[in-house]
């Protein structure tokens, strides 16, 4: 059975880094970041997930997805595909983040507001949502 990923948490919380650490070889990576120019990348995003899901691959969904307004549509397509829909919270302090994200460079940098923004509107995923299951990766401050 398929899974679908989808991380939730800070920019600068280390999803990226985790998805390379423990998806990469089995999972298919989709991410908005991936998509800076593309129109309406919430409908690319969909489909990107709903194409990989058809042909029986796992995926990870690689954004914020702060609030359950916002994960909500992912984990209903999740579900009408079969998948298991999973969720991992990256427990992170803006603080910690921030200072992870002044580490980056070029476009991987994201300005500071946009940490303090997210920050307000995270909410972490519960299984009430829809999710099969929920794991929370401490911060490695």
């Amino acid at each position: 059975m398929a899974e679908l990923v989808i991380l939730v948490g800070l920019p600068g919380s280390g999803k990226s880094t985790y998805y390379r650490a423990h998806f990469a070889a089995t999972h298919a990576h989709v991410s908005k970041d991936l998509m800076p120019n593309a129109r309406s990348r919430d409908n690319r995003q969909m489909a990107m997930i709903a194409q990989a899901l058809d042909d029986g691959q796992s995926v990870v969904v690689d954004n914020t997805n702060p609030s359950r307004a916002v994960r909500e549509p992912l984990i209903a397509l999740g579900k009408r595909h079969g998948a298991r829909v999973i969720a991992y919270f990256f427990e992170c302090s803006a603080k910690t983040a921030v200072t992870r994200n002044r580490q980056r460079e070029g476009k991987g940098r994201v300005p500071d507001v946009a940490i303090f923004v997210t920050a307000k509107k995270l909410a972490p995923p519960a299984l009430d949502e829809g999710f099969d299951e929920v794991h929370v990766v401490p911060s490695e401050s």
